[in-house]
């Protein structure tokens, strides 16, 4: 039961926060529909400045809404606007902290994978396939989410998704080949054999035999066979990204190294890339699983060190073990060793 004058003062709150958020949605949208290169430091500077004055959460939900409204949409998005709007969440990402950019990106790809599921008509999988493609572009994502999008895409290999590996390839491809050349040539593997079952499927082959063309391209690093590759954009958009950059790490330190899986599951099993996110829900391993993580393997240590151990009130097993790790190793590197054990 809630007493009326606690009701009356609990509305008036929620009333207050309505008016609060609206008032943010506008400065921020304000923001957002001036974002162009050129005054792309001072809207920078204007989003770190909000983030200061109003709380994390507000932000990452009001801007993140914002971008989504503006950059998904039925019709193609021009490819430069993507660019910048994932340019500026990128620079927040590496100025302000690493959960916008991870709120961020959870939003797209739950709604990339759901329009996937959907078979909807228009652009947007196009449009949000952009947006992570840039992400990654912007050295906000590693490129292990990429590979588990194309091994996805590749999984199931029918028209739409031929389409959307021609895209991506043609936006990333030669990124990811830098990156990790070998996962790309299993990818590149596994479509070929893909392509060959599949041939009686498609009637029309010459996109079939296009996207082949394209990975073989890729895999020989030839870039004149891409039609329509260009990385100039992408260039001048990167060195613009290093010079309103604050922190001196921006580059892979601060990328989320999440897959496919766990961004689609983070409600069911919680989000460890974001450093002290409240979870509450499920325990993410069940109770037969944690009942055998109980019983670590010390090792054959003294009853000497077990005393200390338990005078030093060492009260749980794991506390016991590392304990008994640290007063036991010879040197650094066999704590090292024996505490990864």
């Amino acid at each position: 039961y809630v007493p009326p004058q606690i009701r009356k003062a609990q509305e008036t709150l929620d009333d207050k926060k309505r008016e609060e958020l609206g008032r943010l949605k506008k400065m921020v949208n304000g923001l957002i529909n001036r974002l162009s290169e050129p005054n792309l430091s001072s809207i920078s500077g204007q989003m770190e400045e909000l983030y200061m004055a109003n709380s994390r959460k507000d932000m990452n939900d009001t801007l993140t809404d914002i971008l989504m409204s503006a950059c998904v949409t039925a019709a193609a998005m021009p490819a430069r606007l993507l660019m910048e709007h994932v340019l500026l969440v990128s620079i927040l990402h590496h100025n302000v902290g690493i959960e916008v950019g991870a709120h961020f990106l959870e939003a797209v790809v739950k709604k990339f994978d759901e329009l996937c599921k959907s078979d909807a008509e228009g652009k947007e999988c196009e449009n949000l396939l952009a947006l992570i493609a840039h992400l990654y572009n912007f050295h906000v994502v590693h490129c292990l989410l990429i590979f588990d999008i194309l091994k996805k895409l590749v999984s199931t290999f029918t028209e739409k998704e031929i389409e959307l590996i021609l895209f991506l390839l043609k936006n990333v491809g030669f990124s990811l080949r830098k990156d990790d050349a070998l996962a790309l040539k299993e990818l590149i593997t596994e479509a070929q054999r893909k392509a060959s079952t599949a041939e009686k499927k498609f009637q029309d082959q010459t996109r079939v035999r296009f996207m082949l063309e394209t990975m073989l391209a890729l895999r020989n690093n030839d870039m004149r066979k891409i039609p329509g590759y260009d990385p100039e954009p992408v260039e001048r958009l990167r060195k613009l990204q290093r010079t309103l950059v604050h922190s001196s790490g921006s580059g892979k330190d601060t990328q989320l190294r999440v897959s496919l899986e766990s961004l689609l599951s983070a409600d069911r099993v919680g989000r460890w890339w974001i450093v002290g996110s409240s979870w509450s829900g499920a325990p993410m391993i069940s109770d037969t699983n944690s009942k055998t993580q109980q019983k670590l393997h010390v090792g054959k240590v003294s009853s000497k060190i077990m005393e200390l151990a338990r005078k030093q009130r060492m009260n749980t097993d794991i506390r016991r073990s590392i304990f008994c790790v640290l007063m036991t190793s010879e040197d650094f590197m066999d704590a090292f060793e024996k505490l990864l054990k």
